[in-house]
């Protein structure tokens, strides 16, 4: 089955309608052509943190949507970062490398997989419903 950039931004901004961790968003930027897109959103979420992402998405020679450049940058009320998901090329060494995984404020980077914004959202709910060990 193909999708089309369009469906895939159809399905996402869906998702962004129905979730129930999604207070409000903002499209801030979006360019869809049947070959590629991007779109930059801002989401405020019902714990009071936000979500800013950018997804840079292009239909692969196997018909299938590939997200090309990411990030995804959750922060606290205060405006603190909880976790970035990026694929932004600059940890070389970190297996999987480019994607990985800036956890907190400080720098702690991890290793990371391919992201879109469902994965990102479905860890976003995981991570609020798993109590913080101590």
């Amino acid at each position: 089955m193909t999708v089309t950039i369009a469906e895939y931004l159809a399905s996402a901004k869906q998702r962004l309608l129905s979730d129930p961790i999604v207070v409000t968003f903002a499209i801030l930027r979006e360019r869809v052509t049947p070959a590629d897109g991007h779109w930059r959103v801002k989401l405020s979420l019902s714990d009071g943190s936000t979500l800013e992402f950018s997804e840079y998405l292009h239909l692969a020679s196997s018909n299938r949507i590939e997200v090309v450049t990411y990030s995804y940058h959750w922060a606290d009320a205060e405006y603190e970062l909880i976790c970035r998901w990026d694929n932004t090329p600059h940890f070389p060494d970190l297996p999987a490398f480019p994607h990985h995984i800036h956890d907190g404020s400080g720098d702690r980077v991890r290793p990371g997989q391919t992201a879109d914004i469902f994965i990102v959202l479905d860890e976003i709910i995981q991570r609020q419903s798993t109590p913080l060990e101590s």
